[in-house]
């Protein structure tokens, strides 16, 4: 019989959000390990690795019991530079079994809780991923096409609440 060791454990100070998420930190080594494998990671010409990956701005890391998944939000400081407004999902990455667009949905409702009725947006960049569909997760969970990018051509998902 195999064992599961959880890399988010409970008793690690992540306090569960919902059935699948768990509040994590900008900054942890753990959810780092999740986002160093996203195709948005900045790579530093002199190799460092900054202490925190997110950014600046309210933020909202997301991972789940198992560390399969990482999930974050970003509201900027001021207008984000594309003109969107609103919340950002400026990280979702899934390596589990659980749907993409569930996960998704959940954090939507997490997000809720700390920016009622706000926009949510994300970027994806078409040529960084294997599917045809660039946002498809996002797509099944009722998010929208609003446009691309002008510099490099990322698709632009939103969803807005009433």
């Amino acid at each position: 019989m195999t064992t599961t060791i959880p890399l988010f454990a409970v008793g690690a100070g992540r306090r569960q959000l919902s059935e699948h998420w768990y509040q994590s930190r900008d900054g942890d080594d753990d959810a780092r390990e999740l986002f160093n494998r996203h195709y948005s990671k900045y790579q530093y010409k002199d190799g460092r690795e900054p202490k925190l990956f997110v950014g600046p701005g309210e933020k909202l890391v997301l991972t789940t019991f198992n560390g399969d998944a990482l999930f974050v939000w970003r509201k900027f400081i001021s207008d984000c530079p594309s003109g969107q407004l609103g919340v950002n999902c400026a990280v979702f990455r899934n390596e589990g079994a659980t749907l993409s667009s569930a996960l998704i949905l959940e954090a939507e409702q997490i997000g809720h809780a700390r920016w009622p009725r706000a926009r949510y947006y994300t970027f994806v960049n078409p040529r960084a991923i294997k599917s045809a569909n660039p946002g498809c997760c996002f797509k099944k969970a009722g998010w929208r096409v609003v446009g691309t990018t002008k510099a490099r051509g990322y698709v632009i998902l939103a969803k807005e609440f009433e």
